[in-house]
């Protein structure tokens, strides 16, 4: 390779990547996935499209989309709230395991029914298909702007981020069916072992390699800027050390980012930034290869045999395996439906059909090409349809009031401490609250007031203005109660807001009797003199979220805000008479 010719790649490369960026803005307007638009992107740019570029090399896509995928997957772990694991941790599991093994076994029959293979080679499709991607759900759900229940929303990404072992064990397994029963031996302790390797060390090493790094992370004196690298590089140490060692690198390293993205750290935000940056650069890298690695013109054959495949992934399977994986838990149907829609397959199934190749299997074409324009399906007609799926199901919930703005900055000695420094803003309950009165849980401390550049005296005796700057020595635990007073916060609700959550709100402690009484129907005998919070709470499990709503006679009653599981409000909305 001449150095012209590296300049010149080092252009394209670049050039590809500056539109993926621009491509984004436009992809919001029209509502395309975005991961769509950069694997068509690497198609045009491929050997069918305006770039004629030639790149076969399945060994180098297989690194570097191994890469890029443990990239994404630990940024997904980092943003993962261990809040969210209180209403999803269970069923998040249950359909990264079974659900992924479900999806694979009716997939992989039709497969077999379709393409006439054998049903190793079915299940074998079935396998790599199996899985719901990180990537596309990371991607879809953060860039559509759906604010969605907690509990679907937490389900779909830790089910994302967690189901790659369970895929990666299926796939490897009927690999070694298909290569032992050429050979002739014997299976037998081979497919529990592998089992056992990557869900056990995974699981295992994640969790002693992320209490390690978040360790180093707070005793280490480093440079600012050197906190992202240290944190990117132990990453992707334990993701390389669990594989090496045949464990699921992929589970190790989204629990490691979890552990991080949990834990207060010196510099966090600069951390969060970066490995955001870098997600998005792996997302647009992964995506261009991906696109460049196919050839348009050899998909023709697999249009048919493709589409009917996708039916029975998108439409059947994935919902029985939902419904299976589910059912002890109770979920909503309205969430089931829109949890299997949400199935997106995306990169994943594109790298792990690179397995058969690099295991020097037949037929090894077919399954990449037919798994590429299963997934191209999947990101069209499921990526496509998120958000309008989401506002049929009734399960979107209407904006609300983000976390206020604010400068932070952790205590090197004390990483439970923070100096927070919030900006009063006039539409928020800050507005003309007496300083004395701000929400001081045990451990925090009000320091003081600085308006108009000047440090205020007796910051104890003032009123709060618009434009203060208010600085707060915090506990984490205390920053969700203080949120709440600086979010701007509209007069009244928006027409959405009421529509949804209901025209009266409730004290969580009133009696469901005393409802009923008031407006003319009998409450069902079997549910007693509880109140509105008890009835919920029960009818949910123990685990509502906002949004959640129960029917009772003329009224329906929506859980406005939580407190951990404690309900704090409950809306009323008065159903319209049959």
């Amino acid at each position: 390779m001449t150095i012209e010719l590296i300049y010149q790649y080092i252009f394209g490369g670049a050039v590809l990547a500056f539109l993926c960026v621009i491509a984004s803005v436009l992809s919001r307007r029209i509502g395309a996935p975005l991961l769509l638009v950069f694997l068509l992107l690497g198609m045009l740019a491929g050997e069918d499209g305006f770039g004629g570029i030639t790149f076969d090399d399945f060994s180098l896509a297989f690194l570097y989309g191994n890469l890029a995928l443990a990239i994404i997957i630990f940024d997904g772990g980092l943003g993962t709230r261990k809040d969210t694991f209180r209403v999803s941790l269970k069923p998040a599991l249950s359909l990264a395991t079974l659900g992924v093994f479900a999806t694979a076994a009716i997939t992989g029959f039709a497969a077999h029914w379709i393409l006439n293979l054998s049903w190793q080679e079915g299940l074998l499709i079935g396998a790599i298909v199996g899985s719901t991607d990180a990537a596309a759900v990371f991607g879809l759900l953060r860039t559509a702007g759906l604010e969605l229940k907690e509990r679907t929303s937490a389900t779909l990404e830790i089910e994302s981020g967690s189901n790659d072992p369970m895929a990666i064990f299926l796939t490897i397994t009927m690999v070694q069916i298909l290569q032992i029963s050429d050979s002739g031996a014997s299976l037998g302790w081979t497919v529990v072992q592998e089992l056992l390797s990557q869900i056990g060390l995974g699981l295992a090493i994640g969790l002693a390699g992320g209490y390690l790094l978040t360790l180093l992370l707070k005793t280490l004196r480093l440079t600012p800027s050197l906190y992202p690298l240290l944190t990117l590089a132990g990453g992707l140490s334990i993701f390389g050390g669990t594989t090496v060692l045949d464990g699921s690198g992929f589970l190790a390293i989204f629990i490691t980012g979890v552990m991080i993205g949990n834990t207060p750290l010196p510099f966090s935000n600069d951390v969060r930034r970066f490995h955001d940056g870098m997600a998005w650069l792996s997302q647009i890298g992964m995506f261009l290869m991906l696109g460049l690695l196919i050839t348009p013109s050899n998909l023709i054959p697999f249009i048919l045999p493709g589409l009917a495949i996708a039916f029975v992934l998108i439409f059947i399977a994935r919902p029985i395996a939902v419904w299976l994986s589910l059912l002890p838990f109770h979920f909503p149907w309205r969430e089931q439906v829109f949890i299997g829609w949400c199935g997106l397959r995306g990169a994943v199934p594109i790298i792990l059909a690179l397995f058969p190749s690099l295991a020097g299997l037949e037929h090894t074409q077919t399954y990449f090409e037919l798994v590429f324009f299963v997934v191209l399906i999947s990101l069209i007609l499921q990526g496509w349809t998120i958000a309008p799926i989401a506002k049929w199901l009734q399960i979107e919930l209407p904006p609300s009031n983000k976390e206020p703005k604010h400068q932070h900055l952790t205590l090197m000695h004390d990483n439970d401490k923070e100096l927070l420094i919030y900006s009063v803003v006039a539409e928020s309950r800050a507005a003309g609250l007496a300083a004395k009165n701000l929400p001081m849980k045990e451990g925090s401390q009000f320091l003081g007031i600085i308006r108009h550049g000047i440090l205020v005296e007796n910051k104890e005796e003032q009123t709060l203005k618009d434009d203060d700057q208010v600085v707060i020595l915090s506990s984490t635990s205390a920053k969700t109660g203080l949120a709440r007073v600086f979010a701007a916060s509209t007069p009244s609700p928006s027409p959405n807001t009421s529509y949804f959550f209901g025209e009266f709100s409730l004290q969580p402690d009133a009696k469901l009797a005393d409802i009923a009484q008031a407006y003319g129907f009998d409450p069902d005998p079997n549910v007693g003199d509880i109140s509105v919070a008890q009835f919920i709470v029960k009818h949910f499990h123990g685990k509502p979220v906002i949004g959640d709503n129960v029917r009772i006679g003329p009224v329906k009653l929506i859980v406005q805000s939580l407190e951990g599981d404690r309900i704090l409000s409950v809306g009323l909305k008065l159903l319209p008479q049959k």
